[in-house]
């Protein structure tokens, strides 16, 4: 289906310049708001609502004032959180018995970056279904309910403290965190106030990182998307191990205590091992990843007779192979991962819980949950693509892309997909000879960067 506006993961884009400006993000409400009402039976005189979080970028202020704007012009009462992860808005919109749960996020990119997704009333990304009737109400004319008829806003005190206990209860209540030191960076995001809390609620003692946002500083140097920042505070803080998250929460990273990082398949392994190991993955269960996820995760998994499959890139897509196969587990190598059996979308904290509960059940460490795991060398390479450029039309692409193939024989594979979220091409390769992985992804990256001049 072609977007003009959702990408993968919403609308996104940089603050000030389309689509990321007041006056479309007014109109994204008013659309919202009014693909809502049509699809709403509610009784009569009861209008939809909607809850509206946000991280802690400084544009998330004239975003959010946008939004509800939209919506109360369309009728639709606003429930503010402020900021609050992205997991939080899609857990308080479904026990709040909302219509919709919106975010203004922008997830790991830089402050100047914003963005807008939706979540259900399950508190599930929105079908392409209905984002796509979102789009085509977005080129229809703006209207006004009359006054009588304008939705409401109102704040939600209490909305951290809900969440910070949906995130326990999570956490098995025979079990707690008790002697362990932990590094939890929160990457001046909208985890800030809730992740802490969590961790030391069940026993640990904090070591916290990334915890004083400043409207400017989210992802800046912090987070999930710079290991090294983990890596560092854990060896500084003298920390057991290290959690790690992005911007928006939805993401994580862990890392033990000698600094070693752990990806998303690392994480979702030590997370699958367990459940195998106690019988709850069932016979027909099985796990999710992505054309991202690594060949020695898939290896690994087979060896304990667990099935695999592979989504699009894309937490949204993965929750849909999970779905359509009735399984629980899944996620990304990027550190997306969902377990259906405690959330319905992915959530950082929520999965550091669950391999914390691993872990602490089999009383072993990261490295020794993931001791039978051999990753195979992975080389991304990000390329930024010029506006409208076909790079599936460029000869020479096509061309490094077979070279790249036919260098490999066999033993890995090479993936070039355009980033769903940002104007770049990944560049992908993968093998057992990390040598040869390498030169062949910087072959392919260096006449993409040629083709784009």
């Amino acid at each position: 289906m072609s977007r003009k506006y959702f990408g993968t993961d919403g609308v996104r884009g940089k603050v000030g310049q389309s689509p990321i400006t007041p006056e479309f993000i007014l109109r994204l409400g008013y659309a919202a708001g009014t693909t809502l009402v049509a699809r709403e039976d509610l009784p009569a005189g009861e209008r939809p609502a909607v809850l509206i979080g946000k991280d802690t970028r400084i544009s998330g202020y004239m975003l959010e004032a946008a939004l509800e704007a939209g919506f109360a012009a369309a009728g639709v009462d606003v429930c503010l959180v402020g900021p609050m992860p992205t997991p939080a808005v899609a857990y308080l919109t479904r026990a709040l018995r909302l219509q919709a749960g919106v975010v203004i996020s922008a997830s790991h990119n830089p402050f100047h970056d914003n963005g807008i997704k939706f979540f259900s009333a399950q508190g599930t990304k929105l079908p392409d279904a209905v984002e796509s009737e979102i789009e085509a109400r977005l080129e229809q004319p703006m209207d006004c309910h009359v006054s009588a008829q304008l939705g409401k806003a109102r704040r939600i005190d209490d909305a951290a403290g809900r969440y910070i206990e949906f995130c326990k209860s999570t956490f098995p209540n025979e079990l707690d965190l008790r002697g362990l030191r932990i590094a939890v960076d929160c990457a001046h995001g909208a985890a800030y106030h809730i992740a802490p809390a969590v961790f030391h609620e069940l026993g640990a003692e904090i070591f916290p990182v990334g915890v004083l946002p400043d409207g400017l500083n989210i992802n800046d140097g912090v987070g999930a998307t710079v290991p090294a920042s983990l890596s560092r505070a854990v060896l500084e803080g003298r920390a057991d191990l290290g959690i790690s998250l992005d911007g928006d929460g939805d993401r994580l990273i862990m890392a033990d205590a000698g600094g070693r990082i752990y990806d998303g398949d690392q994480l979702l392994y030590a997370i699958a091992r367990h459940r195998a190991a106690q019988g709850l993955m069932g016979s027909d269960a099985g796990v999710v990843g992505t054309l991202m996820s690594n060949l020695g995760f898939e290896h690994a998994l087979g060896r304990l007779n667990i099935d695999f499959a592979r989504a699009k890139v894309g937490d949204r897509y993965v929750l849909e192979t999970l779905q359509q196969k009735g399984w629980l587990l899944g996620g990304e190598n990027s550190g997306h991962i969902i377990c259906l059996d405690k959330h319905s979308t992915g959530d950082g904290i929520v999965s550091a819980l669950q391999v914390l509960a691993a872990l602490r059940a089999r009383g072993e460490t990261l490295e020794q949950a993931c001791a039978d795991l051999s990753m195979y060398p992975q080389i991304l390479i990000n390329v930024r693509l010029p506006a409208g450029f076909d790079w599936t039309a460029d000869p020479g692409i096509v061309a490094a892309h077979a070279a790249a193939e036919r260098q490999l024989d066999g033993r890995g594979r090479v993936l070039l997909r355009p980033s769903g979220t940002e104007p770049l091409l990944r560049v992908m390769v993968e093998g057992d000879d990390g040598v040869l992985v390498a030169a062949q992804a910087e072959a392919i990256a260096a006449v993409v960067r040629q083709a784009t001049g």
